[in-house]
């Protein structure tokens, strides 16, 4: 495996910073200067980011419209108004409808959740639904993760009557939906001091916001939630900062103490009852239950796990869903061998700077994002994945560490008929005779802007240590760290002169992966570690010859005892210093 190491620079005046915070860490210089790499200034700051707490949660009335918002369903529930909770289809959406649906109904039951089909009326707000809520008689639509676009669509709901508060964290247009409020802390004009909000997040802070203005200073209503704004920080890749650090620290200790029972379900069904979970739990086990049902089926049924209060109700829900997992991997799986095999009849691989695009109008339209994410992941590429859907070449781009791929899709908006989405993913509908020209033009803009170093694999590194270095009060630091997530990562170590013990051993079904027992010249301590995928490295290591070695620091809890294991990313050769083989 080849990637390139990326030791994150350390400033004067970062090392200025660490100084001074070593003086509030004492004995553990490390954990000083992994807190000025993430922006960390004084001990006050150091103080918050390592005890989180809701106190310092931004006044949700300092975002823009949200008086207006809070107003607007005060006044419909004076008037008994039916209310419609609307969403996105996936994590990010669906948990924003349990969350807001859930709160409300403790105070108000006039209220319907609606997830549209990805696959009849596709992304954010459709007609159908507007057609559907009109016939139920609702008059406010609360809508969440999605409408910052819908222009004409909130223009045709007016028509019937119904009004729109839009929640939504995506790149707004310059043309904004005629709606009675947008929450929406991208907006350039929105004064909110955090920008970085999941949907889930900005509904969250509404229902905070309803909550002061009616005097609901019982909190448990809107702490018993979080566990599903973490779900969404996690499943959405947004920033674990901020704000969002504090939701995501106190939603995850809510997911591992007592968790709504569609969430307790999916535990269960994943086997990570009695176990601690982490945001990387979320990523790779629940999140991708939750967004099966909108890939495979309906949304809808994802909510209705997310709301129900039966134990026995959730638990069957939450097969219905695992199950749906296990169609997505399948198609999943065959989808990308396809696209792979597309690639490399092209010769397009070793194209450097080249992105992907590719189509096929059979692929299953649920499908796309996750194979443009594998597409990526491969190849160290900007990827877009088309599919035909009611008569539109539809897809997801995912994009590369560094690169915008929001700008780059945004520059062929006059061959599109609609997308949105993030600096690392968008979505986007085109006109089939459109796709040569908009393949040209995609590409030679992620040609003209994207870095070479963006387009490999790169491993940043935090610093080095020494095994002297790895100590008690270090491993509890880097566990104050937590929750880790972008803009947060969990630290990345190297270390120099490492050996083996003599006992390191190949393992895997293939004999792929090194099992490794490690020391260096510091401590005595004999180090556990193991590397995946880097067999390639096991003659040099065996010879007793010294190497370095990029990993991160993981916790084994196993039957009360706790033990640490070394987590490498990478092995550097000494003897091969021009080497980037890892």
């Amino acid at each position: 495996m080849i990637s390139k190491w990326n030791y994150l620079p350390f400033t004067s005046e970062q090392q200025s910073i660490a100084d001074k915070l070593s003086t509030r860490f004492p004995g553990c210089s490390t954990i000083s200067r992994l807190l000025a790499l993430r922006g960390i200034t004084s001990a006050d700051e150091a103080d918050r980011f390592l005890n989180p707490s809701m106190n310092d949660l931004h006044d949700p009335f300092l975002m823009q419209d949200m008086d207006k918002a809070v107003n607007r369903l005060n006044k419909a529930l004076g008037r008994k108004e039916k209310i419609m909770v609307y969403g996105d289809y996936d994590v990010d959406g669906i948990t924003s409808v349990a969350l807001v649906y859930r709160y409300l109904q403790n105070y108000y039951s006039n209220v319907e959740y609606y997830i549209p089909t990805r696959y009849e009326e596709g992304y954010g707000v459709s007609t159908k639904s507007i057609d559907y809520a009109a016939s139920l008689g609702v008059s406010l639509i609360i809508v969440l993760d999605c409408g910052i676009k819908a222009v004409d669509e909130i223009d045709y709901a007016k028509s019937k009557g119904i009004d729109f508060i839009i929640c939504d964290h995506h790149v707004p247009d310059d043309r904004l939906p005629d709606a009675v409020a947008i929450l929406n802390p991208k907006l350039d004009s929105n004064p909110y001091p955090f920008k970085h909000l999941s949907g889930c997040g900005v509904g969250f802070k509404f229902m905070q916001a309803f909550a002061q203005s009616n005097g609901l200073t019982n909190s448990y209503e809107l702490d018993a939630l979080l566990d599903l704004v973490a779900v969404s920080i996690a499943a959405d890749i947004v920033p674990i900062i901020g704000e969002n650090r504090i939701l995501a620290y106190f939603g995850i200790k809510r997911l591992n103490s007592n968790p709504n029972m569609g969430l307790r379900s999916i535990i269960k069904i994943c086997g990570m009852a009695n176990k601690e979970i982490t945001i990387s739990d979320v990523i790779f086990k629940i999140g991708p239950r939750i967004n099966a049902s909108g890939r495979m089926q309906s949304g809808m049924e994802a909510v209705e796990l997310l709301v129900t209060k039966d134990a026995a109700d959730a638990l069957r829900k939450g097969r219905n869903i695992d199950q749906y997992n296990r169609d997505r991997k399948e198609l999943d799986k065959r989808i990308t061998e396809e696209a792979n095999a597309i690639l490399e009849g092209r010769g397009e691989i070793a194209s450097s700077r080249k992105p992907i695009v590719i189509y096929n109008k059979d692929w299953h339209k649920g499908i796309i994002g996750i194979v443009a994410s594998r597409l990526t992941e491969i190849y160290f590429k900007p990827a877009v994945v088309l599919t035909l859907s009611n008569g539109l070449a539809t897809g997801s781009s995912r994009s590369v560490h560094g690169f915008d791929i929001y700008k780059a899709i945004e520059s062929t908006r006059d061959l599109l008929e609609n997308f949105g989405g993030h600096t690392y993913a968008v979505g986007l509908s085109l006109k089939e005779e459109n796709i040569p020209e908009f393949t040209q033009r995609f590409e030679q803009y992620v040609i003209d802007n994207i870095r070479p170093e963006q387009l490999s694999q790169l491993i940043s590194i935090d610093c080095d240590l020494t095994f002297s270095q790895i100590t008690p009060e270090l491993i509890g630091y880097l566990r104050r760290l937590n929750p880790y997530g972008p803009a947060n990562q969990k630290p990345i170590f190297s270390t120099k002169g490492v050996l083996d013990y003599g006992t390191s051993k190949l393992v895997g079904k293939n004999l792929e992966h090194i099992k490794l027992e490690l020391v260096d010249s510091t401590s005595e301590a004999v180090l556990n570690g193991i590397a995946f995928n880097q067999a390639e490295c096991f003659e040099h290591i065996k010879a007793h010859k010294p190497f370095e070695i990029c990993y991160t620091i993981e916790e084994n809890k196993r039957q009360g005892n706790n033990s640490i294991q070394l987590m490498v990313k990478g092995i550097r050769l000494t003897d091969d210093d021009d080497s980037d083989a890892e």
